[in-house]
C-alpha cells in the first residue's frame, strides 16, 4: 500500500510574474527547485493565499538565483502578480519509507528569498 504524503512547500513564495498567453504551468527559480527537491515538470498544487484558489499543475525551472515564481497559462487566471502562495509536492511512499520520511518546507521573505527551512511544522499552543 502507498500513502501519499507531503515532499515538498515552498510556503509564502510571491507571484512574480502571471502569463496568460504562455503553454502553462509554474516557472519556480531553478535553485528553489534544488533545495525544495520538486523536479521539473513534476505535479505541484498550488494555494493562494490572497484568494483563496487551489489548482494543480506542473512546475518548470526558471534561472537559478532569480526569485521567480511565474504562474502561466489558464492558471494565470487564478493568481495576480504579488500574490502569496503556498506551492506543495507530494509523493506515494510504501510503508518501509514512511518511518524515516520527513518533508522539506521551505519559508520565504518577500523577495522570495528562503528564512529557513524545516522538516516538521510546530505545534502551536492553544
Amino acid at each position: 500500500m502507498q500513502t501519499t504524503m507531503l515532499k515538498a512547500k515552498l510556503h509564502r513564495v510571491r507571484v512574480t510574474h502571471a502569463e496568460l498567453e504562455y503553454e502553462g504551468s509554474c516557472a519556480i527559480d531553478g535553485d528553489l527547485l534544488d533545495r525544495s527537491g520538486i523536479r521539473e515538470y513534476e505535479q505541484i498544487d498550488i494555494y493562494n493565499i490572497n484568494n483563496g484558489e487551489r489548482f494543480t499543475t506542473y512546475a518548470i525551472r526558471a534561472e537559478a538565483g532569480s526569485g521567480v515564481i511565474s504562474v502561466n497559462g489558464a492558471a494565470a487566471r487564478r493568481a495576480c502578480e504579488n500574490d502569496l502562495l503556498i506551492i506543495a509536492a507530494f509523493a506515494g511512499l510504501d510503508e518501509n519509507e514512511l518511518a524515516a520520511f520527513k518533508p522539506t518546507m521551505l519559508y520565504f521573505d518577500t523577495d522570495n528569498r528562503v528564512t529557513h527551512s524545516s522538516n516538521s511544522i510546530p505545534v502551536q499552543a492553544a
